[in-house]
């Protein structure tokens, strides 16, 4: 019985079922469909393209390949622990992971002028371009004019935003999301000598990152959770709809969260193996944002080079399901083991920073070790402060009398919303 109760736990986060199945031709397997489909575009475009130039040639069978191991992640990989806006979208996402951890692996067995000529046939332009050509953000820090000023809020100031925002809505917690927010400022200030993008004016570091950045997009992004908490979720099927307008709209809902449930990472009774893994993820989260500027540096490219952006949006995707893994794995007495795509990016998190230092070795040779030991020794020190600290104000200060009302309400009305359409659906069959 406790197996089996475990399984159920682990296959809960890990391939989640559709409840409220709305139109039932999008859930129903079409397999010999789409293997049909897939194999008459293949051979169309393998007779009629012209085969003349060799790169196109690559290239053609590169996107070939990609298409059919995406093709077979729908069928044959997990939903995750989503289901919105369709589980296929997130095998789809989930199959990108395993293609991307698989790349990885790839050119961790090439040299750097190996991988710098992969990166050059994909975009000739980067030949002119050094990373010493990037925007200093660290000069001039006594001129403090609000022209100066307004010159740092640019695009990446949004994306900055956006992503604190993003983050927000993942964690859910503010002791957290402010150790981290602290603990990267920290981590500039360690890694600076080896990275001159992460030399910042005072006033550019604390206002702009910490409190406009950091704060506003954290504050902005628990909103938002609050109000999707608050939120009563009454799905009912759109066949069941009769007007076209409500038609449009339920199916415009379908890209918003099916439910929507209370976060607890610690609480004053949490176990200290518990306690270690929230403090663990801290500095997990510290790795991937470095990872971030180091692959840059070192393969120098721009922060505006497609390559980049499309990374940070993959990895975006690839962390929405993992955290949310992560989270059930650590606070589930019942899970007994990580979720697939939790475990794929934690090998793709790996083999980045692998990445880094197996081609970055000049780069690192340069390393201060007394701010790298000082750096984990902080790192460790904040993790447990903020987490630790948050966990004694909601013993103290905050009774905890508002989460759990509302996750068993919204439970016990998504239970009675799926009693009643199911008993409308048997009455109309």
């Amino acid at each position: 019985m406790r197996r089996k109760e475990n399984a159920d736990a682990f296959l809960t986060v890990n391939e989640r079922p559709v409840d409220d199945i709305s139109l039932e031709f999008f859930y129903k397997p079409h397999t010999i469909t789409l293997l049909a489909v897939s194999i008459v575009c293949a051979m169309y475009f393998a007779f009629v393209r012209n085969e003349t130039n060799i790169e196109e040639n690559i290239w053609a069978g590169i996107i070939c390949v990609i298409f059919f191991f995406l093709t077979v992640s729908v069928i044959a990989f997990p939903n995750g622990p989503f289901t919105r806006p369709h589980p296929a979208v997130w095998r789809i996402i989930f199959g990108l992971s395993v293609l991307y951890f698989l790349g990885l692996q790839f050119l961790m067995f090439q040299n750097y002028k190996t991988i710098m000529g992969i990166f050059y046939w994909l975009d000739p332009g980067l030949k002119n371009f050094h990373i010493n050509m990037d925007k200093e953000y660290g000069v001039n820090c006594s001129d403090i004019t609000a022209e100066r000023i307004w010159s740092h809020v640019d695009v990446f100031a949004l994306a900055h935003f956006l992503g604190w925002m993003f983050k927000a809505i993942l964690i859910r917690h503010m002791g957290i999301l402010w150790a981290i927010s602290i603990m990267w400022e920290i981590t500039e200030i360690a890694f600076a000598h080896l990275l001159p993008n992460f030399v910042e004016c005072w006033w550019d570091a604390l206002i702009l990152d910490v409190v406009v950045c950091n704060g506003v997009g954290i504050w902005c992004g628990l909103k938002l959770c609050k109000m999707l908490e608050m939120r009563e979720y009454r799905w009912i099927s759109i066949k069941h709809i009769s007007s076209t307008t409500g038609k449009i709209k339920r199916a415009v809902l379908q890209f918003t969260p099916e439910s929507w449930t209370a976060v607890r990472w610690l609480d004053p009774k949490s176990t200290y193996m518990r306690f270690l893994a929230v403090c663990q993820l801290v500095i997990f989260w510290q790795v991937t944002e470095l990872n971030t500027f180091f692959l840059k540096h070192i393969f120098e490219m721009p922060p505006s080079h497609p390559v980049v952006i499309v990374r940070l949006i993959l990895i975006g995707l690839f962390t929405a399901p993992s955290v949310r893994q992560y989270y059930v794995y650590i606070t589930d007495t019942q899970c007994k083991r990580v979720g697939t795509q939790c475990w794929v990016y934690g090998g793709i998190m790996v083999s980045e920073a692998i990445l880094c230092i197996k081609n970055g070795k000049e780069l690192f040779e340069r390393t201060q070790a007394t701010n790298i030991i000082a750096w984990l020794l902080i790192q460790l020190f904040v993790s447990v402060v903020f987490v630790y600290g948050y966990m004694l104000w909601h013993k103290y200060f905050q009774h905890d009398t508002d989460a759990t009302p509302v996750k068993t309400k919204t439970s016990r009305q998504r239970k009675r919303i799926h009693e009643t359409e199911n008993s409308s659906l048997r009455k109309d069959d």
